[in-house]
């Protein structure tokens, strides 16, 4: 084996992985980040760094048009694998890393999208195809991406070349449409260039896609989109015990406390990584994982307090987030707004802040036995009792908060509001349910 190939192989056996996650899997997509973390695979940026695409959940048959163009963006080597469950994660990427060692093979569609999860029982199958090494060369030129997160001023370029691989293929970066032109707020004739931001950018609310218009570095109409997710999914993950407790089930007050700690953390965690700051929304996503392990009390709260104190005292953190996306109490009540979101009532900065604050009193309180209440029904995103779930309202807000705004501030002001999509799944009337 010559010296190339030791190298790749070398490569290879820590593989940049490329998550797909569907709506409805918020826990396996949890568990996934857990695994690769305790492995030391790196998660890829883009397409065009990628080497492992995790498909998490079922795409529903008529929106599997962005899981397929994240593959085709992919260069060789490449493998894939579809895991349906949270149990399947372990073996599922042994099988895609060992599949990336093996000689070419001939890569099948993925599986049909209404499959049983019992149908992968047996794990997932790894799919495999290998492309020429001159093709591979050419198409990491060309479809090159930002990796490097440095605060919310770069991600221009990387959102709108991870927007062409992860939904929207006819916007490649070699064949861009024409921009058309329209008047701008000054009055000026610009150009407007149509950009998707999602389904598949990492730290993005798993199922979200906006459509943007812009002129310049202004983003003057915001549309937003959602990818359907197949039935069957179970209650959203970070609402589970508020709704069992509606339900009539016995849940303690410290399962609620844990699970709300850890969603707030797993948001922190986004919002951190958006603004350029890997290492703490590492620290953020370790210590939602203490809080989801059943760990003391104590032991969650000496997880969380380091982050709150370090974040706190940040005072590039809080210049870099101070007045993007503001959404004053009173705009953000008249819009249906609960939770963090509404008691903030300020910006990204207050918004990350209330984030903290809440998860360090849950973490306190991670061990009481007593009875949630059923007529306690205010789970991470807000109020669960209304006709909407909470984040159908955060989804409402967004086009107010970004139209007019600046193209760099669009990731930071979606992670500080960080809509769980999960909800919507459950809500017929908030999203279509599309089947076989």
């Amino acid at each position: 084996m010559d010296l190339r190939k030791r190298i790749l192989r070398a490569a290879l056996a820590r593989p940049a992985v490329l998550p797909a996650v569907c709506p409805g899997t918020t826990e396996a997509r949890v568990l996934l980040e857990r695994e690769l973390r305790s492995r030391g695979w790196p998660l890829a940026a883009g397409p065009a760094t990628a080497n492992l695409l995790v498909v998490v959940g079922r795409p529903a048959p008529t929106r599997m048009d962005w899981c397929e163009g994240l593959w085709r963006a992919m260069p060789a080597p490449r493998a894939r694998i579809v895991i349906v469950a949270p149990e399947q994660i372990a073996r599922g990427l042994d099988a895609g890393a060992a599949a990336l060692l093996r000689p070419a093979a001939v890569s099948p569609r993925l599986p049909r999208p209404g499959a049983r999860p019992e149908d992968h029982r047996h794990g997932p199958a790894p799919h495999t195809a290998q492309e020429g090494h001159g093709e591979h060369g050419a198409r990491r030129g060309a479809h090159a991406t930002h990796e490097g997160h440095g605060g919310h001023g770069g991600h221009g370029d990387d959102a709108a070349h991870e927007a062409h691989g992860g939904h929207d293929m006819a916007m490649q970066v070699s064949g861009l449409p024409m921009a058309d032109r329209a008047d701008d707020r000054d009055g000026l004739r610009l150009d407007q260039l149509h950009v998707p931001l999602g389904p598949a950018l990492l730290d993005w609310p798993a199922g979200l896609v906006l459509r943007l218009a812009l002129q310049g570095d202004v983003m003057q109409r915001v549309h937003v989109e959602q990818i359907a997710a197949l039935a069957g999914q179970g209650r959203p993950y970070w609402d589970e015990p508020w709704l069992r407790a509606a339900a009539g089930e016995a849940v303690p007050r410290g399962l609620a406390a844990r699970r709300l700690c850890a969603a707030h953390l797993d948001s922190v965690g986004r919002l951190l990584a958006v603004a350029g700051w890997p290492a703490q929304a590492q620290q953020a996503r370790a210590a939602r994982d203490t809080a989801l392990e059943d760990a003391p009390a104590k032991a969650v709260v000496a997880a969380v307090s380091p982050l709150v104190r370090r974040v706190g005292r940040s005072r590039t953190l809080r210049w870099l987030t101070r007045g993007v996306g503001v959404l004053d109490a009173r705009t953000a009540a008249a819009a249906g707004v609960s939770g963090p979101a509404l008691t903030a009532g300020g910006d990204v900065w207050d918004r990350l802040n209330v984030w903290l604050d809440e998860a360090a009193r849950a973490a306190a309180m991670c061990q009481e036995t007593g009875p949630l209440r059923g007529s306690d029904l205010t789970g991470p995103r807000g109020a669960l009792g209304g006709p909407l779930p909470p984040s159908q309202a955060l989804l409402d807000v967004l086009p107010r908060l970004l139209e007019g705004a600046e193209f760099a501030s669009a990731r930071l002001t979606v992670a500080s509001l960080d809509p769980d999509l999960d909800e919507l799944a459950q809500a017929p009337a908030a999203v279509t349910v599309t089947h076989d």
